[in-house]
């Protein structure tokens, strides 16, 4: 169906009156989606958000294992140090293995099927963690829920953003960061109460009810389309939309896009304005967000809590845990009316400040070169500044990492995953989201084992200045470089990188 006949079709079904408002005649944008219901279309996303809750459950449980599989009596399975630190670690390098084969599998099997998927290795992950006899298989299983991992954070995003309509798209696609912190956060809490083999049992629920719960869900229109499918299409959207909207509309207008963009992706695509440009603003955001420091902060929480007279550190950890939850909670319900770059602005500033409070906490407290513990480097404050009372400057560190916390919650935590999942044509969001995701990881893993070399180098307190430096930068590019998608469609969005007018 031409989508001039079915706009046509739309508003003469309408009637005149009903659209025209004070500054003139309602778009028929508009007008379609307030025929939308949404109730199944929220099923369909937290369904899919399973997915991002198993994730958070893979990268919380190191935190309350470790110290138990370092204490236990099990010499098959005890780990020392080095083998911690591998065991933490090693999630960032099969999540980035995972990224790309995520980008592969998005694009040969679809959205749907790559969900279903990743909840595999999520699950055998775990139960290899849970049945484990000896260190490889500790390894094995960390490696492959990190796999799992990786494939869920690029597919989950391109999966709501397909399915969801602009009116709550930025809501939505919040939600994966949200189950994310979700999930470390449930992880800390299983882990105040459970071993460490029961704790992974108890993560491997998630991914069990996202596979089931995937096979009631409809794959996404837009790849329906892509892969000529009109009345598969038509059905996913009448599932998702609810029986009064007309989504013959809807589809004829992704379809008409999905034309223009061509099928499959092409080397001599990323020549394209509308394909180079997003591609560069992604992998710098996704870039940018571990430049942050969030890990380097997250390193300090336990000692910080400590110094601040928190006795129990399994409780820091979770305040931690539900700080991150309330904001990126917030960031969700207002994604859709702040916009995103006024909530990458306000986290990036928020950052700034209590980056270079660290920095500042760090040099009034310590003129050494190595990780010392807060409370090692609060005590030498009587030297730094002079005669007199010892000054206790735990309560700044406390500030600055809740602050920061709070700050990336907001902004940088959710958003660079949603605006990847918004800004790409669809013959190419398989391969762009590959590369941000494996930047992101990548990155992850480069700074979390470079960090000690680099206190060593910079100082403590230079160190954190370093962050508070990028994390300036990071409003500086978004003010620059970074589209607004809030209320626009995908096909708008690709429209103004390309150039032309939206439709």
């Amino acid at each position: 169906m031409d989508i001039q006949d079915e706009r046509r079709r739309l508003l003469d079904a309408e009637g005149t009156d009903e659209y025209e408002t004070v500054t003139g005649v309602r778009s028929e944008q508009d007008i379609y989606l307030d025929k939308v219901q949404n109730g199944k279309l929220y099923l369909a996303v937290f369904v899919s958000v399973l997915g991002p809750l198993s994730f958070g459950f893979v990268l919380g449980y190191s935190s309350p294992a470790i110290p138990d599989l370092i204490t236990t009596n099990d010499d098959r399975v005890r780990l020392n140090d080095d083998q911690a630190s591998w065991f933490g670690s090693i999630v960032t390098l099969g999540a980035a293995v995972g990224g790309l084969l995520g980008g592969w599998l998005v694009e040969r099997i679809g959205r749907k099927l790559s969900l279903m998927f990743c909840s595999l290795p999520f699950v055998f992950g775990f139960a290899m963690i849970t049945a484990a006899q000896n260190l490889w298989m500790l390894y094995v299983g960390r490696a492959l829920t990190g796999l799992a991992s990786g494939v869920t954070s690029l597919v989950v995003p391109v999966y709501i953003s397909e399915i969801a309509h602009e009116r709550v798209r930025g809501t939505m696609g919040s939600c994966v960061q949200l189950m994310v912190v979700t999930g470390i956060c449930g992880a800390y809490v299983a882990g105040t109460y459970l071993g460490w083999r029961w704790l992974a049992l108890c993560c491997s629920l998630p991914p069990t009810l996202l596979i089931v719960g995937m096979c009631f869900m409809p794959e996404t229109p837009r790849y329906l389309l892509s892969q000529g499918k009109r009345r598969e299409a038509e059905e996913a959207l009448r599932f998702l939309r609810g029986p009064d909207a007309p989504v013959q509309w809807e589809c004829a207008r992704i379809e008409e896009a999905c034309d223009h963009q061509g099928a499959g992706f092409k080397v001599s695509d990323l020549l394209e304005p509308c394909v180079y440009k997003p591609l560069a603003i992604g992998v710098l955001l996704m870039f940018f967000q571990q430049a942050t420091g969030i890990n380097a902060i997250m390193f300090y929480a336990e000692n910080i809590f400590e110094d601040a007279h928190f006795d129990n550190r399994a409780l820091g950890t979770v305040i931690v845990g539900l700080t991150q939850v309330f904001f990126t909670g917030i960031a969700a319900l207002i994604m859709d009316r702040a916009g995103r770059k006024v909530l990458l602005c306000i986290s990036g500033v928020a950052m700034t400040i209590s980056a270079a409070v660290f920095g500042v906490f760090f040099h009034l407290t310590t003129g050494q070169h190595n990780n010392t513990s807060v409370r090692a480097m609060a005590s030498g404050v009587e030297g730094s500044l002079g005669a007199g009372p010892e000054v206790d400057l735990a309560w700044l560190a406390l500030a600055s990492m809740g602050i920061f916390i709070a700050g990336f919650a907001l902004g940088w935590g959710p958003i660079p995953w949603l605006v990847m999942s918004e800004i790409f044509p669809s013959n190419v969001k398989g391969f762009a989201s590959a590369v941000c995701v494996l930047t992101n990881w990548g990155n992850a893993f480069i700074i979390t084992k470079c960090f000690q070399d680099l206190l060593a180098l910079l100082t403590n307190a230079g160190t954190f200045w370093l962050f508070s430096s990028m994390c300036a930068i990071n409003v500086v590019f978004t003010i620059a470089f970074v589209p607004e998608t809030k209320g626009k469609t995908l096909e708008q969005i690709q429209d103004n990188f390309r150039g032309t007018p939206a439709q």
